[in-house]
């Protein structure tokens, strides 16, 4: 069975930085396109970055650009989100989701793993 799970959320102060990992499970890691999503408060879930199964095609939402950086190392089946210079903005559920390259929507999604921004 597909699997996906996120690590490395916590707690950051405004400014500070965090890297989430997503691990896959299932073999099929390589052969997907992967995205981060986040949920904040009273919010609806919204794309923050994706990146194509070989990582040669990146995407992120305006409001990360500069800030945020997604990479992928198939090899070991991990899919990465740096985040610097977070924001209150950027508190969140932040999930990682898989599609197949010819999916228009994602069909594997994480757990979640809460990122917290204070102060």
């Amino acid at each position: 069975q597909a699997q996906l799970v996120e690590f490395g959320g916590g707690l950051v102060q405004t400014g500070g930085s965090l890297t989430l990992s997503c691990l896959g499970a299932g073999g099929f890691f390589s052969a997907y396109d992967m995205g981060w999503f986040r949920q904040g408060p009273g919010k609806e879930r919204e794309f923050v970055a994706a990146i194509s199964r070989y990582g040669d095609d990146i995407y992120y939402r305006s409001s990360v650009k500069g800030r945020f950086t997604i990479s992928r190392d198939n090899a070991k089946n991990t899919m990465y989100l740096q985040m610097n210079n977070l924001m209150s903005e950027d508190t969140g559920i932040y999930y990682c989701a898989a599609k197949k390259r010819s999916a228009s929507s994602y069909d594997y999604w994480g757990q979640g793993t809460q990122v917290t921004v204070s102060s």
